[in-house]
């Protein structure tokens, strides 16, 4: 028989229980401690937590202003679009709730099971700008913390046409390009804000304040006519195809006010669907530079008479086609023997540019340039304009100075070019441009004494008639006054050899011009690569219709046009 053991009994050390007493004494201490802190010091922590549970501030956003051309025709408009979101601790959805609003929305289920899952995050975008249809049969399944927001999305009515001008903006509505990106302040306004207290199922309970009414954005106004506009982009895009170009560009100009009445690109882009658009956002007649080559030569006459060794009728040498400055040679496409000045505009001669600048100080030409725009930015307020190129006077040699006469080794943007012509038109007077609708036209810089404008103006007419160098440039029934250009393209690592920049620069009617237009082919790779040939009749086919649509009187009879094949064409010296 077993005997039993008696229990052993342990006797712990007092100390011990001492210890266990103090840790949990402390333990309650800390709990106190910390209680006081956060109802004392950390209440306003508290409170928030608290009232985010059912307090809600929502966001009334403001309606982006619209741009418009000057004749209140919509360049861009704001249409009103839902956006989807959740708040995940509120969300209370099944498997096939999940599976309805992801078929809706687009997406896939486990895409909008991962976002519902993320409890710890108050606000999360399930889908952004939709209809609001579409986004009315998301609330019609009842899904408590599932909501919508008022949105607005961009819309872009002429599309690719006015593009460069006017942008596109981002996801949340701010400016990227353009104008949208210039005018960004001006069109956003002011999103407005109420503070409501909502229930568990989302329903809102209680106003907590007086609403904050949003500030719609202020319009826009351009100085644009969509009407040309669609004519410069229509006709500049045929040229591009028709040469094989790379590139083209042209501006229109109000002679009188100096408004841009059509700025077109090409290659371009859609801005209500602005992807892959890499090379073709930029505005390639503000932002690009090239050499204006024989388009200069007007402004070099100009300067020639204005010195007062030269009159329209002044005989200069050109025989026999070429001449030397140092190592360096001049020459002309055909050798012409002694011309006027007024011949060497419309034969295009580089011989007789060269001597008229030759003649004149580097300093009092140089300031004639700087005077009409060269070198200087247009201030027309439009992003990443280039200011162009013109070394100072100092660092001329004589060599340069000859071939700047004729727009070699001096770089300009289109629209300094067209701005420069202003001068022709407006009995010497540079006018400012704009791409804003002005209310009145604008006092201008005089540059040159109305005679001269006068004198040089009658040479560019002279350049579209036979024994110019222009001829397809010509209008039926308007006189035009006008300049071809043609340089090798400048690249990076100097000229480069069979590639070519095209340009004209006219005005019309040339009795009291009303219209400047300026077109630039880049790179035309057809084997047809001259300013007359490739840029002048993209000028021929806007101004045209341009003419006609603004009902500017006729100043020349219908039969005053000389087609091109009839007549043997005068190609300019590159």
């Amino acid at each position: 028989m077993a005997i039993p053991l008696a229990p052993v009994i342990v006797k712990l050390p007092a100390w011990r229980r001492r210890i266990l007493l103090v840790l949990v004494l402390l333990g309650f201490v800390a709990l106190l401690g910390r209680s006081l802190y956060l109802q004392s010091f950390h209440k306003r922590f508290l409170q928030e937590k608290g009232d985010a549970r059912y307090n809600r501030t929502l966001i009334l956003p403001s309606q982006r202003g619209k741009i418009t051309d000057r004749y209140g025709e919509l360049l861009a408009i704001s249409s009103p679009v839902e956006s989807v979101w959740a708040n995940p601790s509120d969300v209370k959805i099944n498997a096939e709730q999940t599976k309805k609003i992801a078929t809706l929305l687009g997406l896939k289920t486990e895409a909008v099971s991962k976002k519902l899952a993320n409890s710890e995050r108050e606000f999360v975008y399930l889908k952004r700008r939709m209809s609001p249809e579409l986004a009315a049969e998301v609330m019609k399944l009842g899904v408590p913390g599932i909501y919508l927001q008022r949105e607005y999305k961009r819309y872009y009515p002429a599309g690719e046409v006015t593009a460069h001008l006017v942008g596109f903006t981002g996801i949340d509505d701010q400016g990227q390009e353009g104008f949208e990106l210039t005018m960004n302040k001006t069109l956003s306004g002011k999103s407005g804000s109420r503070r409501v207290i909502k229930d568990r199922a989302g329903h809102i309970v209680e106003d907590l304040e007086a609403v904050k009414v949003p500030q719609d954005g202020h319009d826009v106004v351009l100085s644009i006519d969509r009407r040309i506009q669609y004519l410069a982009h229509r006709e500049l895009a045929k040229a591009v195809e028709k040469y094989q170009a790379v590139a083209g560009a042209a501006v229109v100009l109000d002679a009188k006010t100096g408004e841009v009445l059509a700025m077109a690109n090409v290659p371009t882009y859609n801005p209500n669907n602005p992807v892959n658009i890499q090379g073709k956002s930029r505005n390639r007649a503000i932002t690009d530079v090239f050499e204006p080559g024989s388009t200069m030569k007007p402004v070099t006459a100009a300067a020639a008479l204005e010195s007062g060794n030269y009159k329209p009728d002044t005989k200069i040498q050109t025989a026999p086609g070429y001449m030397s400055i140092g190592p360096a040679t001049i020459h002309d496409a055909h050798p012409h023997g002694v011309l006027t000045v007024a011949e060497v505009i419309q034969k295009s001669s580089n011989v007789g540019s060269a001597k008229m600048a030759l003649s004149l100080s580097s300093q009092y030409m140089w300031g004639v340039f700087n005077q009409i725009g060269f070198g200087t930015k247009t201030r027309i307020g439009f992003p990443g304009e280039s200011a162009g190129r013109l070394r100072n006077f100092k660092t001329w040699r004589p060599i340069e100075q000859a071939t700047m006469s004729y727009g070699h080794g001096v770089s300009v943007t289109l629209l300094q070019l067209a701005r420069a012509y202003t001068v022709f038109a407006n009995d010497g007077e540079l006018k400012p441009v704009s791409l804003l609708k002005l209310k009145d036209a604008p006092v201008g810089t005089q540059v040159f004494a109305a005679e001269t404008a006068h004198n040089v103006k009658d040479m560019l007419e002279m350049v579209v008639l036979p024994g110019g160098t222009a001829l397809r440039a010509q209008v039926l029934g308007y006189r035009v006054a006008g300049k071809t250009g043609t340089t090798v393209k400048l690249g990076d690592h100097g000229y480069e050899k069979n590639r070519y920049v095209g340009s004209f620069v006219g005005m019309a009617p040339a009795s009291n011009p009303r219209l400047i237009m300026a077109v630039m082919i880049d790179d035309p790779r057809s084997g047809e690569y001259y300013g007359g040939t490739v840029a002048a009749p993209v000028f021929s086919a806007v101004m045209a219709d341009a003419l006609r649509m603004l009902a500017i009187p006729q100043d020349a009879p219908n039969d005053n046009v000389v087609i091109p094949s009839g007549v043997e064409e005068v190609q300019e010296s590159i």
